[in-house]
């Protein structure tokens, strides 16, 4: 009788014995698969071999870098605190989006509450022309701004709509008032715009004045070189010549101060003339595609 206690298993189905089949298995069960282990260190939040949960990748790393950068940069070529239309300009798509966080832009009510203020503010100082307005419409207040010339629209989502010179003045300030770190000044009482009648015609009369003091000088200068050298008889032209060239600037100058005077003059008359229209409108231009009423007048007697 054969002794089977040493015999190997069955064979397999190429015809060799398959020897430690169970012991095979078994170290199968106990090794580490690559491809498991690489999934739980991912479904474990990226941990990794270094042991680091989550921690940012070179990638990431530069990116943060090269974005804190770019703000530093913006925030030193830029001048926030008097942000104008050709700072919007000039301003590149990227350093838009580093200079303005969406995550932290101010929207909603609180937003056209700052905008009207800020509009009120530059109103006051002429630097924005037009009527301002807090209008409804479809059940949505808005901020309206509207010339002879052009309007904007201001939605509480911060979105900007409108034409002409209003429309490029307002966009920045907007773009100002949805900043956090942005102070919005309290506009003045009496911020609307003044009454055709008080307008002055010309500025800057101190600057004419002391050019017309220069030009007189110059041309005593002149006078007074031409009749000594004619009087005296000097024998030389470097008199006369230096006479006429002091007439020449003189007469320059006061053409100068002249023609600033009168085109301080036209540019008056029209800006009357566009508060006139203005005022006398007793409807909002045709061009403005806004039909809701009116939450507050900018003036009684407009």
């Amino acid at each position: 009788m054969e002794d089977t206690s040493t015999q190997s298993e069955p064979d397999g189905p190429d015809g060799e014995a398959v020897e430690g089949g169970s012991d095979r298995e078994d170290e199968r069960e106990g090794v580490d698969d690559p491809a498991v282990d690489g999934s739980a260190d991912r479904a474990d939040g990226g941990s990794g071999r270094d042991g680091a949960p989550g921690a940012p990748t070179a990638g990431e790393s530069d990116s943060d870098g090269d974005l804190a950068e770019l703000r530093e940069r913006v925030d030193a070529e830029y001048d926030f605190d008097d942000f104008g239309p050709a700072d919007m300009a000039r301003m590149s798509a990227e350093e838009w989006n580093a200079a303005f966080d969406p995550d932290t832009w101010i929207t909603g009510p609180r937003l056209l509450d700052r905008v009207e203020d800020e509009l009120k503010s530059r109103i006051a100082r002429r630097e924005v022309f037009g009527l301002l307005e807090r209008v409804r419409e479809d059940g949505e207040e808005r901020v309206l701004v509207y010339s002879d010339e052009g309007y904007a629209i201001v939605r509480p989502s911060g979105e900007v709509s409108g034409r002409g010179t209003v429309l490029r003045d307002v966009e920045p300030l907007v773009a100002l008032a949805a900043m956090e770190e942005y102070d919005v000044a309290d506009p003045p009482e009496d911020w609307s715009l003044p009454h055709p009648e008080t307008v002055p015609e010309g500025s800057g009369e101190f600057g004419n004045l002391i050019i017309q003091i220069v030009a007189a000088v110059q041309v005593i200068a002149g006078v007074a070189l031409l009749v000594a050298s004619l009087v005296m008889d000097l024998g030389s032209i470097v008199g006369p010549a230096m006479g006429i060239v002091f007439l020449l600037v003189g007469l320059f100058l006061f053409a100068m101060v002249a023609n600033a005077r009168l085109s301080d003059r036209f540019r008056s008359e029209e800006y009357r003339d566009r508060l006139r229209a203005l005022r006398e409108a007793e409807e909002r231009p045709e061009f403005v595609p806004v039909e809701g009423e009116a939450l507050n007048e900018e003036s009684d007697d407009r």
